[in-house]
């Protein structure tokens, strides 16, 4: 695994366990509120005691959370991460004299420790009489005795790197706003790569220390301002106004660019994720819309971005958040927070410079972003996950190319056998708003907020071992629901259950590896057995059976076939002229043979474009597709 890939999947491990952060902050918030003047002191005191007691016990959740996040999900690897954070915990807080205490960098250095000594060891055989230390039990027992040492050793080494942490607090001290400036461009960079969660870890969790009335000492900027500390809340308050209103304005702007036919479904799309962004703060989605189609203007935006933490800085403004800088944190947060009222009309002229820039270089530049070429809006995916699964996971190569499939917020984090198998067309129709390849086999494929159901999905299809035959496109056309054809017998489904097309050129090709039962005389159909026993139907136009010459057969009865061989060519303008309609269908003539249907997006496809159509068989143990 190279670097790059070693970092995204670290990146994606310490994002984990932060997930549990909005809870601390919903408590905190609860807490605030007038209780003891409603006649309920005692539920003030309770909502506290639960939200800082997530911020004490961070350090445990990052440890098991990386270990889990290192090694697959291993419940053993969790478990020996937090055991050996229960042992450095304790030997510190014995002959630590009070001076050190469990951070969450310690969390993160024994949770990679616990997940790659999982990796290395969980197969590990001893002798007989000591195999019952073997196995995942091995890395219990090693990571327990590799955490009392560490502990020892970190009673030296831990005030030097104290010290350290403090020499870097006071050198981004002296910085000033330069100093977030640089931060916020950073930040914005690494976020296309899904590594600023690296960088957001060392800034929010790790610099700057703050002794709580009670005696508790946190740091980061994050826990020092859920924790009341006055100084905190630079390093988050310039994230308000580009996520609640810089970045929804560029959706707009992406929405009004759009061409007329296609802007409505653009702005559904598109308002859906502006809403998503300014709420929660999840701006994955709207930035991907540019960053390929122009990666200057994403330089543009993280500029912008860090004028805005320095912005912030100087107009004195503490505010934080416990998931992202989304209105809701803005508001249950609000009562911990000094000058935040600002970020409001500051947000307010982000955005009003966000959208004209991003119309006129939209405009001007010929930037095309979704909405301004065929094929490129992304699709709602809320209730087509479990049938586009399927489809995803061919794109991504098959099963047989997935190393590791994992889920951030917006984006599944892959390793693969071979990144060249990947079909970026694909998935591009089914949905995605970008793919960065990472080098190595480890690429991330952006889908938005429902990327976590999709890799669900993905991880079922893997665990089954489902007899499935997949469908190219048969022409170059548009891809139709069955019931939109122009025929009874068709759209009621009477000759069989599948798709249709219209066609824009005149080939016909085989969507499927088969044999070709019958050439109809005229030529304008034939049918093809896959060798699973599917019985497909190719029919050129409606009621085309009487244009005798407009038909030219590539293949005879009896011929076995590939997809994406040619078929039948035949003259596309006499078609139009001559028959009702160009409308192809392509059905399954013994539909009772079909489990579950699958169907990529209804819109334009190539002709032999992969997985069109997927569908799976009853039977078991049944012949697979060649490859």
């Amino acid at each position: 695994m190279n670097w790059l890939g070693s970092l995204q999947q670290l990146g994606r491990a310490v994002m984990l366990p932060t997930m549990v952060l909005p809870a601390a902050a919903i408590l905190l918030s609860l807490g605030s509120l007038p209780w003891a003047t409603w006649g309920f002191p005692m539920v003030s005191d309770m909502a506290n005691a639960a939200g800082h007691g997530i911020f004490y016990f961070l350090p445990y959740l990052f440890a098991v959370g990386v270990a889990l996040g290192m090694s697959n999900q291993a419940g053993q690897a969790g478990l020996a991460a937090l055991a050996g954070m229960a042992i450095y915990d304790q030997v510190t807080l014995r002959f630590g004299n009070g001076l050190i205490q469990p951070a969450t960098l310690i969390g993160i250095i024994l949770g990679i420790i616990s997940g790659l000594a999982y990796n290395r060891f969980k197969s590990i055989k001893l002798p007989e009489v000591l195999q019952f230390f073997g196995g995942t039990r091995f890395v219990l027992l090693l990571i327990g005795l590799f955490s009392a040492v560490f502990a020892g050793l970190m009673l030296i080494i831990a005030p030097l790197i104290q010290r350290g942490l403090e020499f870097i607090v006071g050198l981004e001290s002296s910085l000033g706003g330069f100093g977030l400036l640089i931060y916020g461009i950073l930040y914005r960079l690494l976020a296309a790569f899904g590594l600023h969660h690296l960088l957001n870890n060392i800034f929010w969790f790790q610099l700057g220390t703050y002794k709580t009335p009670s005696g508790n000492v946190v740091q980061g900027d994050l826990p020092r301002f859920f924790a009341g500390d006055p100084t905190a809340g630079y390093f988050m308050s310039g994230l308000f106004p580009i996520m609640m209103f810089a970045i929804p304005a560029i959706a707009l702007a992406i929405i009004q660019e759009a061409r007329e036919d296609l802007k409505p479904k653009v702005q559904k799309t598109f308002l859906t994720a502006a809403l998503v962004c300014f709420f929660t703060g999840v701006s994955e989605q709207i930035e991907f819309a540019f960053l390929f189609a122009a990666p200057y203007l994403f330089l543009v935006h993280a500029v912008m971005s860090g004028l805005a933490m320095w912005l912030t800085f100087e107009l004195d403004i503490h505010h934080g958040f416990s998931y992202s800088a989304g209105f809701i944190d803005y508001v249950l947060n609000f009562h911990l927070s000094h000058n935040a009222w600002l970020l409001i009309p500051v947000g307010v002229a982000y955005g009003l410079v966000y959208y004209v820039l991003f119309r006129w270089a939209i405009r001007r530049f010929r930037i095309p972003t979704p909405g301004r070429e065929e094929g490129s809006v992304l699709e709602d995916w809320a209730g087509n996950i479990p049938y586009s699964a399927p489809l995803i996971l061919e794109a991504l190569g098959g099963k047989e190319n997935i190393v590791q499939v994992e889920a951030c917020i917006t984006r599944l984090r892959l390793t693969v056998h071979n990144d060249r198998l990947i079909d970026t067309g694909a998935m591009k129709a089914l949905g995605s708003a970008g793919l960065i390849n990472l080098g190595g086999g480890n690429l991330q494929v952006v889908f938005g907020t429902y990327s976590e159901l999709i890799r669900e999905e993905i991880a079922k299809l893997m665990e089954r071992d489902l007899p499935q035959i997949l469908f190219n496109a048969p022409v170059h056309g548009k891809m139709l629901p069955i019931h939109e054809v122009p025929d009874k017998i068709f759209a009621t489904k009477l000759v069989g259950d599948g798709v249709a097309f219209v066609p824009e050129r005149g080939e016909l090709v085989s969507p499927v590896y088969g044999t070709v039962m019958h050439l109809y005389p005229t030529m304008h159909a034939l049918g093809i057995s896959t060798r699973e026993g599917l019985e497909v139907l190719l029919h050129i136009g409606i009621d085309t059976s009487q244009l005798k010459g407009n038909f030219t057969a590539m293949v005879e009865a009896g011929d076995t076939v590939e997809p994406g061989q040619l078929l039948i060519k035949f003259d596309l303008q006499a078609l139009r002229e001559q028959a009702p309609s160009l409308v192809t269908p392509m059905v399954i003539t013994n539909p009772d043979r079909v489990k579950s249907w699958s169907f990529a997006p209804f819109k334009t496809v190539k002709k032999g474009q992969a997985s069109v159509m997927s569908v799976v068989l009853h039977d078991r143990n049944v012949g697979g597709v060649e490859t």
